[in-house]
């Protein structure tokens, strides 16, 4: 078995490309990206539209009190805003996963900021770094399989 080191890749392009048989599916770094492509598509819309309707949870009460106090607006206002750019990151990983990943990565970390500052929190915030992570997994894998945009010319 060759090593690491000495293993030849085949470019992005030919990663990118689903080829005719459809073996693509069959390569589990494939199936690895597309699992969390879906999941990191459809929780956060999931999850952001909760945010209008508090069905699975009251989410105003995971804000911590500071940042309730410089947002405009109730706890719940703020939960709308919250919801929104959910339910926008979630969409922007379904169409370009290679960017959307590290906006739902980086709206993680602000979520995990909020819930540490926010005492009695600390397991969803320790739950949320394992989302971060593999957020962060999801655009590893993209920058295999899904192209990046190009200026048309």
């Amino acid at each position: 078995m060759p090593s690491i080191a000495t293993t030849t890749h085949d470019s992005v392009a030919d990663r990118t490309a689903a080829p005719p048989d459809g073996t693509v599916w069959r390569d589990p770094r494939f199936q690895a990206y597309s699992l969390l492509r879906i999941g990191f598509a459809v929780a956060p819309v999931v999850f952001g539209l909760d945010k209008f309707f508090n069905i699975l949870v009251d989410w105003p009460t995971y804000l911590a009190p500071w940042v309730n106090d410089i947002a405009p607006g109730s706890a719940q206002d703020f939960m709308y805003f919250v919801g929104g750019v959910e339910i926008l990151a979630g969409l922007v990983v379904a169409l370009k996963p290679r960017y959307g990943a590290y906006l739902v990565a980086g709206w993680l970390g602000g979520i995990i900021v909020n819930l540490l500052t926010h005492s009695g929190y600390y397991d969803i915030a320790l739950r949320d770094f394992g989302l971060l992570i593999g957020a962060l997994a999801l655009a590893r894998l993209a920058a295999a399989y899904d192209p990046p945009l190009t200026r048309a010319a």
